[in-house]
């Protein structure tokens, strides 16, 4: 691997586990406080030269074992985060700037990232509603919901903190960087969640039947998009559609599509493409009309004037 793949390898590592610390809900060790009414669990954290202690609820010996694994692990990430950083040094890696656009872009982004999310697991068939979905991102579980779906909400999260990593905007919009993404997305589910499809499958609703992808001709086709004159929104749809009609994965390629897709976007400065709750029907219409031969055009437009969020 030669320094610059290693590098790009590296800074694809650091904000994958900075994703996953930012899923975990408590930050700090737990400690127990009790008085006459009872035992209730806090969260202690130094925050400059102040120590901090935050309630959590009343005790229980669950969530206290929770919270202790969720102080271990944060420690372990944090490690590795510091040995990537040395790692990166030892390579020459210094951190590029982002323009002003790409910067705000990823505040526009992240601003909408729970209605982003929301939107997509409507679109996934998940049944959630908005404050369930906002739940399980802001705390990692909600009750009435299967498991199945609060995984499925929580890799969305994980994916999407992924593309809004700094270092990860400044990462080519390539094959390996959707790979990545569709095992963020896969995760819980399938073990190779980011290998291509070497199985058929069959698409609901559907008389398409997508063709066994042949990894080479995905790189190129990818890489033909990317280098195309096309505008950058109509590139970034163009990945989108190419990417869902290819079926390039087991499962999860519509959602894969769509944060692979934003990357491009986004560290371009020219906003984010989500399907909105009230457009969802309607996209799936076009989605298998084109999956069935109908020119790109049609679901372009669509997308260019229902989906397209800019600032």
């Amino acid at each position: 691997m030669n320094t610059f793949n290693e590098i790009q390898s590296l800074l694809q590592d650091k904000a994958d586990i900075q994703a996953r610390i930012n899923l975990i809900p408590y930050d700090g060790n737990p400690e127990i406080k009790e008085n006459a009414s009872g035992k209730y669990l806090y969260i202690r954290k130094r925050v400059g030269s102040r120590l901090t202690s935050t309630y959590v609820d009343v005790y229980s010996d669950e969530l206290y074992q929770l919270l202790l694994r969720n102080a271990k692990e944060l420690k372990e990430l944090r490690k590795s985060i510091r040995k990537i950083e040395k790692q990166l040094t030892s390579l020459g890696y210094a951190p590029g700037g982002l323009s002003n656009r790409v910067l705000q872009n990823l505040d526009f982004a992240r601003a909408n990232m729970k209605s982003n999310i929301y939107d997509q697991a409507i679109l996934e068939g998940v049944a959630t509603s908005y404050p369930q979905t906002e739940d399980i991102i802001d705390n990692g579980t909600v009750n009435g919901m299967t498991a199945n779906d609060i995984q499925k909400i929580l890799n969305l999260k994980h994916a999407w903190e992924f593309i809004l990593d700094a270092d990860v905007a400044q990462a080519n919009t390539d094959y390996y960087l959707l790979c990545h993404i569709a095992k963020l997305v896969n995760e819980g589910f399938f073990t190779d969640g980011g290998k291509i499809r070497g199985v058929p499958v069959k698409i609901g609703g559907s008389s398409y039947i997508p063709p066994i992808p042949i990894e080479s001709i995905v790189k190129e086709r990818i890489a033909d998009i990317i280098n195309s004159e096309a505008h950058d929104i109509d590139i970034a749809i163009n990945l989108c559609m190419y990417c869902m009609k290819t079926q390039i994965f087991i499962d999860g390629n519509k959602r894969a599509s769509v944060i692979f897709a934003n990357h491009y976007l986004i560290s371009h400065g020219q906003g984010f493409l989500v399907i909105p709750e009230e457009h969802v029907p309607e996209f799936k219409q076009k989605l298998v009309a084109f999956y069935e031969g109908e020119n790109i055009e049609v679901i372009s437009e669509f997308l260019k004037e229902k989906c397209w969020k800019t600032f």
